[in-house]
């Protein structure tokens, strides 16, 4: 049977890779330190496969088609093709796993969840930037999850702490022998596109942060639907990281560091939960 080996989050602002070049030596050395740090984690675990959450960007939703879940079944996917993106991931696809794909969708549907499939979709900076900055000699094939927050309604976060919950179980019920890393990225706060364009509420990522190391789901649906209200439009994000918290029954947290970032436009956060052995 798989096993959940390690469940992670990262922050995935596009001007860690748009304006890499410019940053300042500090900021590219506190991202350079932290995300290769996560990825050292990561590879520690040996994971045959990763399973990222992440939210879509309007490069596979768009207003006609807008699915709250969104699970990338396919054997292949399309590289990020945002153009602050090209050169970074230089192979023309990366590799998927259809089997646990395929399994995952129909466990969702038996537990009463409604997800969506796509056979190839296209792997955007949410889910390309960790990949990059972890730096993988060669990545592991990916089951990318999307989720919306591109146009409201929004999946809950009850609903996504279930869904963290059911995705735990689906991979434990594979009958491969595999080794799975989940993953969810976004966040932590930030103001895209809104007349707060640039903000980072730092006290809305401390007390995430500290909802995180010990908040039971219910506590932590509750406070995060008062406190998505009051923050800038990017603390949507913070579904995956609840999705992340939840397979790993919300128990383990492990801060690996945050910073406001305004370089970025982010409270940049990474973190990983141990799951127990």
């Amino acid at each position: 049977m798989a096993k959940v080996v390690g469940s992670f989050a990262a922050s995935h602002a596009p001007n860690i890779a748009r304006a890499w070049d410019n940053l300042s030596d500090d900021t590219r050395e506190w991202l350079t330190t932290r995300y290769g740090e996560l990825g050292d984690r990561v590879k520690a675990l040996e994971p045959d496969i990763l399973v990222f959450h992440s939210n879509d960007h309007w490069i596979n939703f768009f207003l006609d088609n807008i699915p709250a879940f969104l699970i990338g079944i396919g054997e292949l996917h399309d590289p990020p093709p945002e153009p602050f993106m090209k050169g970074l991931f230089p192979q023309e696809s990366l590799a998927g796993h259809a089997g646990l794909g395929r399994y995952l969708l129909e466990y969702a549907m038996n537990a009463d969840f409604d997800p969506s499939y796509s056979h190839k979709v296209k792997i955007d900076h949410g889910i390309g930037i960790p990949i990059w900055r972890m730096g993988f000699d060669k990545v592991p094939p990916v089951v990318p999850v999307f989720i919306n927050l591109v146009e409201k309604p929004f999946p809950t976060p009850k609903r996504c702490l279930a869904w963290g919950h059911m995705i735990r179980k689906a991979i434990e019920a594979y009958p491969e022998d595999l080794r799975v890393v989940v993953f969810g990225t976004g966040g932590l706060s930030h103001s895209i596109g809104e007349t707060t364009m640039g903000w980072i509420d730092e006290k809305f990522d401390h007390a995430c942060i500290e909802l995180f190391k010990s908040a039971s789901d219910e506590h932590l649906a509750t406070e995060l639907d008062r406190m998505l209200i009051e923050t800038g439009n990017g603390g949507a994000e913070l579904r995956s990281w609840s999705i992340a918290h939840a397979v790993a029954g919300g128990e383990g947290f492990d801060l690996i560091d945050y910073i406001p970032q305004p370089e970025t436009l982010i409270g940049c956060g990474l973190a990983e939960w141990k799951i127990a052995a």
